[in-house]
């Protein structure tokens, strides 16, 4: 019995080997689809693909307003006064950043290595030295400030670099102003995810509840001064939209030479 079905089972598959097996019905959702671009991936995973457009070049600020306030020196951005932002503005996008604490440890709480990172300019993901360092659970490393603390604390230690890995999709507004979708947000702290598609409640600030206000699709990438010297390198960003599409029939199964339409599902109540 048992080498009657082995000799079925090596029939069956050398069958499929040779195409004598007919195919079963297959599902065509009738789209057709833009090719998807093709681009060369960084060397590593941190550093920026082909299509990525490099916010710090390594040498200066010169794509940044209020650069002139920071410093740069041997590859690194040091923080200075007030916050920098990108003259070029963003909306849905990857964005790619590596930041550190200083490693001597100053302060505690909220003053050790604070600073942030601001998608569209507004919404604020926390930048501070949380490595064996207590403070309110949304105001620590990775969370998206005063709204949610991050699924798990991933610091390392001071003086070592930290990174994220960001993808950000920018709230829709309808014509009158209100709120058409919210912000959503994946953040990846060294490798580890900490945001999971969180929607956001607004903007973050300090002293008031979150709230949305209408603005541009688009808006600049910002660092924080909080008065603490953080330092940040290897900021690249990709602006990033659906694959195009065109519905050019509507779906159906194909089952052999036949071709079945499939009815929409109507409501049985």
């Amino acid at each position: 019995m048992f080498r009657c079905f082995v000799a079925i089972a090596l029939t069956g598959l050398l069958g499929l080997a040779g195409g004598a097996v007919a195919v079963g019905d297959e599902y065509l959702n009738g789209i057709r689809w833009d090719k998807p671009a093709i681009i060369t991936p960084g060397e590593s995973d941190s550093q920026p693909p082909s299509d990525a457009i490099v916010l710090f070049n390594g040498r200066d600020l010169d794509n940044w307003h209020n650069g002139e306030n920071w410093s740069v020196r041997d590859g690194i951005i040091y923080a200075g006064k007030g916050p920098i932002r990108t003259k070029e503005e963003f909306g849905d996008c990857q964005l790619h950043i590596e930041w550190s604490s200083p490693s001597e440890v100053k302060g505690d709480g909220q003053g050790r290595g604070n600073s942030g990172v601001f998608l569209m300019g507004i919404y604020e993901i926390q930048v501070l030295d949380s490595y064996d360092n207590e403070t309110y659970f949304d105001g620590q490393a990775g969370a998206i400030y005063k709204q949610t603390p991050p699924m798990v604390n991933a610091m390392r230690k001071p003086g070592e670099w930290n990174s994220y890995d960001i993808l950000w999709t920018g709230p829709r507004f309808n014509e009158d102003g209100t709120l058409k979708s919210p912000a959503y947000i994946t953040a990846i702290h060294n490798g580890v995810v900490i945001q999971n598609h969180f929607a956001l409640l607004g903007d973050t600030p300090y002293n008031r509840p979150p709230k949305y206000k209408p603005h541009k699709s688009v808006g600049p990438i910002a660092l924080q001064d909080h008065g603490n010297p953080v330092r940040f390198r290897n900021i690249w960003i990709r602006p990033m939209q659906p694959i195009g599409q065109e519905q050019a029939r509507s779906p159906f199964i194909r089952k052999g030479d036949r071709e079945i339409p499939i009815e929409p599902e109507t409501d049985a109540n």
